[in-house]
This record gives structure tokens, sequence and C-alpha cells, in this order.
């Protein structure tokens, strides 16, 4: 099981506001490409996410649906991305401070990943996981209800030069 943590500088409902918005998902899930249809339940149990994965012209349409919905705390999802197979994963907010601590957990449930051996798998699923809390941070923080000065994004356009570059 792939576990991944990012401090994120907004309040545990900006997230989860993210998280209820289904036709966001694209945006921050890696390799999912587009959304076909939410269920209107969502993000509550048992409602699904209808989306596309992959790249064009290549994208395999699949699902998926929420297991457990616990605002702004925890929420837990199975996502199918046959031929591929399903994976849990996991998602647990935290309030630290000012700022909350999102942690993933992503492991296969069904089809060919579950056979894949778990080291092996964590390596992929904790790069793309990584990237999708990145993606997760741009969203959450630039939506946030009372947005802050100093995010995230900010602090990695300084480190690579962009704020430089645009003076």
């Amino acid at each position: 099981m792939s576990r991944n943590v990012r401090v994120l500088r907004c309040t545990p409902t900006d997230v989860f506001d993210v998280l209820a918005d289904g036709w966001l998902y694209p945006a921050w899930v890696v390799g999912a490409s587009r959304m076909r249809e939410v269920d209107d339940a969502w993000p509550r149990a048992g409602a699904s996410l209808h989306h596309s994965f992959g790249a064009w012209p290549f994208l395999i349409d699949d699902r998926t649906v929420a297991e457990a919905w616990d605002p702004p705390h925890h929420m837990v999802m199975r996502a199918r991305g046959w031929p591929i197979g399903e994976a849990r994963v996991t998602i647990d907010v935290k309030k630290r401070g000012e700022e909350c601590l999102v942690r993933i957990q992503e492991e296969a449930v069904a089809g060919p990943g579950k056979y894949v051996p778990a080291p092996l798998m964590d390596v992929f699923l904790h790069w793309r996981n990584t990237e999708t809390l990145h993606r997760l941070a741009y969203l959450a923080e630039g939506r946030a209800r009372r947005p802050r000065a100093d995010t995230t994004a900010g602090d990695e356009m300084a480190r690579s030069g962009e704020d430089q570059a645009e003076a």
C-alpha cells in the first residue's frame, strides 16, 4: 500500500470542497483525462463518477465509486481503471494550525494490478500520488475560502525562479 503525505496551506474544508466537486476529478487525479457524468449523490457512499483515463486516442471509459464520505476528515473511493484493475483510495485530512495535513493511501484491490509485487507497485503509486497531492494542493489552496498569500504553488515558483523571470 502506497502512502503519501503533503501539508496544504488551507483548511480541511477547502480540501473537501474540491473532493466534493466531481467535475474537478480529472484536474487532480493523475491519469484521469475527462469527466463524462457525475451522479447527483456524489460524493455520498455508493455514488459514482464516470470518467475516462488515458490519452486520446487511447481513452478508456470507467468509473470511481465513493465508499465513505466523512467531511472534512475522511474519504474512501474505489477507482476502476480496467484493464489495469481497481484500487481503493483513502484520503485523510487533519487540521494542523492554519494548515492541514493530507494523506492519500492507495492499494490495488482487483485485477492484474493486485498481482504486481507491492514494492514495485508502490514505486509507481508513490510517484503518481505525489503529483496527485500536488494538483490537489493547487486547487484547494487556490479555491480556499480565505486564501493565503503564501501557497505551496508560490513556494514552488520561487524555487524554480519563475518569480524573477516575470519581474
